[in-house]
């Protein structure tokens, strides 16, 4: 705080804001904080965050230094304020000044903010001249990191700069009074953006109302492509069974569950439950997409096939809010892109990337700079367990270790892939860029690393990369010049990111359950127990390795997987085995079991994901995966909430030591051939890996005396083990660390890296 001294003595104070502070109405803030207790200077954006002067009496120089911190916008998220004492001036008029770069921009962006309730209330007033604008927004809400092209954060500097204002917006943006000062992307019917409807073939619709043209459309049962912020959606009526149908098949989506959205809370609840926290998520300004507990069949099954739970979100835009007309309440709000694809984002590309999928498009001339997927999150123990890390969250950093001299790139893995750039003590993680299968996620990837580049002044010194060699992003960063190479090791990678939200420099004992990973003994991992610290990691144990036949064909086909550990057990039995896969050919089942023999293009893998692929294939998912981890995730949702029991399984001496799963599949296979219910199976299952993993920790304090435990890898967004794991960890004395800000999957990976490579430097 200020020096004490007189209170009515006049003193000038030069402070620096830093954190989330532009495009999120601070610097009205500050204005309004000055004009009211009569104090002059300034106050400006830079390409640190925001730099201001307050000159007046004493007390009301403190006050507002306090105030800055403690009365900020809603939006905004302070870091630090520095303040100086400088010589008095005399002024007693105080400004929003001109924006000033810097070369090195250190400012933190907004992520985009969804309407605000006074913004909504406008839109619903038939005499206010933003009525049914789908743009409307203000300094408390609206597109922010979707239209930022550079900072500091001003207009010219969005994809706004294309539209002039009108007077009376300008009037707005210019007046300290208004919820508009200084919001950059103010507009109005008159000068801002515009809607049109266009048909499947991308050419216009004619309409004299083209948003209220579309629930009309989707009533009728028509699928239309709707630009949002970060890129287009699919949506249908979600209570029109043959629409999503429709929907389902055009996009080639058989099985993976489409995401909903309600016209408000109220609307989910009748769908699902819902617990405090969960509704807190939902109504956040954030708006991710929440995983809720399903009750009742009032929707069509073909939303979420075989899953106890529905992905809803509420309306963030405008635009959004209008589409619930015509008696819709709820709609089928899915990624516009078809499989393996990024989401369409620019407007030509969408034509020709949905054609045949969409009935309609409903588009708008308001250019978006990045394409950004919709968040997904659940709530679990009080808090939030993120699964995808998107709009709402990008690009506010995750704290790291330290303060780095040298800044890094992390390039992430090759599913579920972000990139993550640092600087000093941050590091800007990525919207979420998916799985880098082809060349259009590989530009993806790319755009978003010159992207944050870019937007945060940044050029990264050294780059760390997953030690796959096949990997496209390990390509891209072996590519690089001019900067030092880190090679992660995948695992790694998972439990140094958790040291890192926790700030937790370690060692600890580090549980990651994933489906694969590359090991640096040739083998795939993915069941690893290991002594882990950001600069190092050491083996101690993982799960007893399993042959694969066809390597990702028996990922894609869970039943390969299941011969593999049946074979182990019983040997190479394929009439005994094949009655477990009713639609698997006998000829099919003997050619696998006759490549395990003899050990023809077999992989060995450790992975926990194939240890749940081979209870669910012997319980009947003996079809073909068609989204990531189908195969766990349907074995989780018929389990029986209310079965304790387990089963047998042992820890064998060595190191690294092994936990032995044959004789678990072993009594999954006794209790199948006894015709013990599925859902009993399926619980004894969980319930036994969530023993496992707490032996595993038990034998690994015995040999290094830590009982902190991390626990990483997509495995662990299994909220149900989850549950039954973290009880027996804290029982038994260990203090868990599960992640705080990234997802337990590999979206968390690019991070883990940087902070492998910085600590390893």
């Amino acid at each position: 705080m200020v020096k004490q001294a007189v209170d009515s003595e006049v003193i000038r104070v030069r402070a620096r804001v830093q954190g989330v502070v532009q495009g999120v109405g601070f610097r009205p803030f500050v204005y309004r904080l000055a004009v009211s207790r009569g104090l002059g200077g300034f106050v400006r954006n830079d390409g640190r965050g925001v730099v201001l002067e307050f000159e007046g009496e004493h007390n009301s120089v403190a006050a507002a230094l306090g105030a800055l911190e403690t009365e900020a916008p809603p939006a905004a998220r302070v870091e630090a304020v520095e303040w100086v004492e400088v010589t008095a001036t005399g002024g007693r008029e105080f400004e929003i000044a001109v924006s000033a770069d810097e070369a090195n921009a250190e400012t933190l962006v907004s992520p985009d903010i969804s309407t605000c309730e006074d913004c909504l209330r406008e839109m619903a007033d038939s005499g206010d001249r933003r009525y049914r604008y789908p743009f409307i927004n203000c300094t408390n809400c609206g597109p922010r990191f979707t239209i930022i092209t550079g900072v500091p954060y001003d207009r010219p500097r969005t994809t706004m700069a294309g539209f002039e204002m009108c007077p009376d917006c300008a009037a707005e943006y210019r007046n300290p009074a208004d919820r508009r000062f200084h919001a950059q992307p103010v507009a109005c019917p008159v000068c801002g953006p515009r809607v049109e409807l266009r048909g499947a073939d991308g050419e216009p619709v004619p309409s004299d109302d083209p948003i209220g043209e579309v629930p009309r459309l989707l009533k009728a049962g028509s699928i239309v492509a709707v630009k949002g912020l970060g890129g287009y959606h699919l949506t249908c009526d979600a209570r029109n069974a043959g629409a999503v149908e429709k929907l389902r098949n055009r996009k080639t989506r058989e099985d993976k569950p489409f995401a909903l959205m309600a016209a408000d809370v109220e609307t989910v609840e009748r769908f699902c439950e819902m617990e405090k926290k969960e509704r807190a998520l939902l109504l956040s300004p954030k708006r991710p997409i929440v995983l809720l507990r399903k009750k009742g069949d009032e929707l069509p099954e073909a939303i979420a096939p075989k899953n106890r739970y529905l992905g809803f979100m509420l309306p963030y835009t405008p635009l959004h809010r209008l589409l619930f007309e015509e008696g819709l309440d709820v709609l089928v709000m899915t990624s516009g892109n078809r499989a393996d694809e990024p989401i369409a984002y620019r407007d030509e590309d969408a034509y020709g990337q949905l054609a045949g999928i969409a009935d309609y498009f409903l588009t708008h001339d308001r250019p978006i700079y990045r394409r950004v997927d919709d968040s997904v999150t659940r709530a679990f123990r009080g808090g939030e367990m993120l699964i995808r890390r998107s709009r709402g969250y990008v690009p506010t950093p995750v704290p790291l270790l330290k303060e780095y001299g040298e800044s890094a790139l992390g390039c992430g893995s090759e599913v579920k892939n972000t990139c993550c750039i640092t600087k000093g003590d941050r590091a800007f993680v990525s919207h979420h860029i998916g799985d880098l299968v082809n060349p259009a996620a590989l530009a993806a990837f790319e755009e978003g690393v010159e992207h944050f580049k870019e937007l945060f002044d940044i050029e990264p010194t050294v780059v760390a990369c997953d030690m796959h060699p096949d990997y496209l992003a390990t390509q891209y960063a072996e590519n690089l010049s001019g900067v030092a190479k880190v090679s992660v090791q995948h695992h790694h990678a998972h439990i140094a990111a958790v040291l890192g939200e926790h700030s937790f420099e370690g060692p600890v004992i580090g549980v990651a359950f994933d489906g694969a990973g590359y090991g640096p003994d040739g083998t795939v991992w993915g069941g690893e127990i290991l002594l882990a610290e950001p600069s190092r990691f050491e083996r101690l144990g993982h799960l007893r390795c399993v042959p694969l036949a066809g390597g990702d064909a028996a990922v894609r086909e869970p039943w390969r997987t299941a011969l593999g550990y049946l074979t182990e057990i019983f040997g190479f039995q394929s009439d005994t085995f094949k009655h477990y896969f009713p639609e698997v050919s006998g000829d099919a089942c003997g050619a696998v079991v006759d490549m395990l023999e003899k050990r023809f293009n077999v992989v060995e893998s450790s992975s926990a994901g194939r240890l749940f692929d081979c209870a669910a294939a012997l319980l009947g998912f003996s079809g073909r995966v068609n989204y990531e981890g189908q195969a766990a995730v349907e074995l989780e949702q018929y389990m029986d909430l209310d079965e304790t029991g387990h089963y047998p399984f042992e820890v064998t001496d060595g190191e690294p030591f092994e936990v032995d799963w044959r004789p678990t599949v072993a009594a999954v296979v006794e209790d199948v051939d006894a015709g013990t219910d599925p859902s009993v199976v399926a619980a004894r299952f969980h319930n036994t890996v969530a023993q496992t993993v707490a032996a595993a920790a038990e034998r690994a304090r015995e040999t290094t005396g830590l009982s902190a435990v991390a626990l990483s890898g997509g495995v662990f967004q299994n909220v149900t083990l989850l549950d039954r794991t973290l009880p027996l960890l804290e029982r038994a004395g260990f203090e868990v660390l599960p992640h705080k800000y990234l997802p337990p999957n590999d979206g968390c990976i690019s991070y883990g890296q940087v902070v492998v490579a910085l600590a390893s430097l």
